[in-house]
């Protein structure tokens, strides 16, 4: 586990933590956040555990949650980082970008390149820019389509439709 902020430890998302995981994204975000187009990448796919995160407090409250999921872009090996989630009362906290870089800093040793849907300005400090070329399913704003490289040129040359990793 790491510390996250004084109040919240990072760990694994543990099989236990589904529910209150889901909860969390419930909470979080629109009614009818499964019918979004990155969720079709999702669908029957399951998360990368390994990289999957929560943030607890004291009395194992979860208070954040991140999970990635494999993807293919135009055949390539890729992460699809998201949802991430704080929750209300824990916004401020510094909750996600402590476990956007725990996560991301694992991710390296398997992985070679990151993609998102999310905005550019929250997103630059951890080393995304935009990707052209790279298509997430409709109706997706291509602006909004974010990728990261963990190794040197991971994303040099590729682009193409964004597909599940089954």
């Amino acid at each position: 586990m790491h510390e996250a902020s004084p109040l919240f430890t990072l760990k694994k998302e543990e099989p236990e933590d589904y529910w209150a995981v889901e909860a969390l994204y419930d909470l979080c975000f629109v009614p009818g956040r499964t019918a979004l187009s990155s969720y079709r990448l999702r669908d029957g796919v399951d998360p990368v555990v390994s990289l999957s995160r929560v943030a607890l407090d004291e009395g194992g409250f979860i208070g954040g949650a991140i999970r990635y999921w494999p993807v293919r872009v135009a055949g390539h090996r890729t992460l699809l980082l998201g949802p991430v989630a704080v929750h209300p009362t824990a916004q401020g906290e510094g909750l996600a970008a402590a476990m956007i870089r725990d996560s991301l800093a694992a991710a390296e040793a398997d992985w070679e390149r990151v993609l998102l849907v999310g905005d550019l300005p929250y997103y630059q400090r951890f080393g995304f820019v935009r990707l052209d070329g790279v298509e997430m399913p409709p109706p997706t704003n291509p602006e909004r389509v974010l990728g990261v490289a963990l190794r040197p040129g991971a994303w040099d040359g590729i682009a193409g439709e964004v597909t599940p990793d089954a």
